[in-house]
């Protein structure tokens, strides 16, 4: 019987692992912190031997394989031990690919993954599918083919997934865009970050689809590198196409092999540049999977927004609350901005990734009233923004309870408090949902 060790406790590795159990594998699993109860409690029901709190070399190098959990850096020092026997390390995504026969529609990018993945579960779900959601939104990939059976998947799938990704194949890969993010991950260099991203196409066949940002220099930049079978399918608001998406006048239309889908704009539920991408990728991803013109209109008509992106909290004083806590990234925060058509009180801050703040100048200069640095380093935004904003109208605060009060002293009438914070969140809080929550429970405690 093959031995897998899975590295890492959460919903990622949890999930390698109750599959790995289901295909008989001697399973073992390990978290050098504390694994949360739920977690546990789901390893005990499946009866699966897990440590926490430390790792066992001779119970973690007797492997034949291991699933490392996203989280984990390869420079970890138990991986680089794993490594260095010649043990092969795989994500979970490569993993649970291995026993899923269901057509993939894969997600990567720095920013609109999410948006775009909860799109074309919606359409698909709305045009009668039976189709799943995993990656790195919602439920294990892992667990749910070890439990479920999909016909499609739609995997909302990052970067540092794709990283130990090999075989894994998707039947229509969709990269959003590619900005300078997590650079601390991949050496303080873009070229590493870019090239994992691209990871998404290295299996793809000639009936397969590749689905991109024709307005993004990086990615268009990057593919006239590389070798592609695929069928090639832009999306662009700055020209017409003979197949993919654009924008003509006042409507997105879609072509894909013969045929064709107008989207009227003003009929989007979705506001602002940046979602009209979104919207372009999920309409083209609906239409090669043979989705009706009627359904896709209906389902970008009545799509709700997500969760912690652009999401409006409360009004409160005549003061509206935005929860961006996704925003992660700089390129994220400039569109949170550049769609406010109010004055600004922006809340911004957490674990820096390397960012540069420069293209938020003429942003912030022209809408920003006042910073709330919201993180426990706040130098760095400090040295940017005091120039544009004024020491005097930049705060700090250690929570989120202390950022929304803030906030709200320096808010008047008809002002805007946005939560687009830059940055991770790992300095206060466990996840970007983790403050997002925390966010608005300080709203609604105003």
């Amino acid at each position: 019987m093959s031995r897998i060790v899975v590295l890492g406790g959460g919903e990622s590795g949890v999930g390698s692992a109750v599959l790995a159990k289901v295909k008989g594998f001697d399973v073992f699993l390990s978290d050098k912190g504390e694994i949360a109860p739920a977690y546990a409690e789901t390893l005990r029901k499946w009866d699966i031997p897990f440590e926490q709190g430390q790792h066992t070399e001779e119970l973690i190098l007797s492997a034949d394989e291991v699933v490392k959990s996203p989280g984990i850096p390869s420079e970890v020092p138990m991986v680089q031990k794993i490594m260095d026997k010649g043990i092969h390390v795989i994500s979970e995504i490569e993993f649970a690919g291995r026993y899923d026969s269901a057509k993939k529609i894969c997600i990567t990018g720095s920013n609109g993954k999410t948006t775009t993945t909860s799109l074309i579960y919606y359409l698909m779900r709305n045009a009668g599918l039976n189709v799943g959601l995993g990656g790195n939104i919602g439920k294990s990939y892992a667990y749910q083919v070890a439990t479920e059976h999909f016909d499609y998947y739609v995997l909302e799938i990052s970067s540092f997934q794709l990283d130990n990704c090999y075989d894994f194949h998707p039947d229509i890969a969709i990269i959003t865009n590619i900005t300078p993010d997590h650079l601390d991950r991949y050496g303080y260099d873009f070229e590493n970050y870019v090239r994992a991203k691209f990871r998404i196409t290295q299996n793809l066949s000639p009936d397969d689809c590749f689905i991109f940002d024709s307005d993004d220099e990086i990615t268009v930049g990057h593919l006239g590198k590389i070798v592609m079978q695929a069928k090639r399918l832009p999306f662009t608001q700055k020209g017409e196409v003979e197949q993919g998406a654009f924008l003509k006048e006042d409507k997105i239309v879609v072509r894909y092999e013969k045929e064709e889908c107008d989207i009227y704009l003003k009929e989007l539920a979705l506001g602002g540049k940046h979602n009209i991408y979104n919207s372009m990728a999920a309409a083209l991803a609906a239409k090669a999977s043979g989705i009706s013109n009627k359904v896709i209109r209906e389902s970008l008509e009545t799509f709700q927004p997500v969760e912690h992106r652009l999401e409006p909290v409360l009004s409160v004083g005549g003061v509206l609350y935005i929860n961006d806590s996704k925003a992660t990234n700089v390129d994220s925060a400039w569109y949170a901005l550049e769609c406010q058509k109010k004055p600004v009180v922006w809340i911004v801050g957490g674990k820096d990734k390397g960012n540069d703040y420069s293209v938020l100048d003429s942003l912030v200069k022209e809408k920003v009233k006042g910073i709330v640095c919201l993180g426990v380093d706040n130098a760095k935004i400090h040295a940017h923004f005091d120039p544009i904003v004024g020491a005097e109208n930049t705060v700090d605060a250690k929570s989120a309870l202390e950022a929304v009060q803030k906030a709200s002293k320096m808010a008047s009438d008809g002002d805007v408090v946005l939560l687009s914070p830059c940055c991770a969140s790992f300095d206060l809080f466990t996840s970007y949902e983790d403050r997002g929550r925390k966010f608005k429970e300080a709203v609604r405690s105003l």
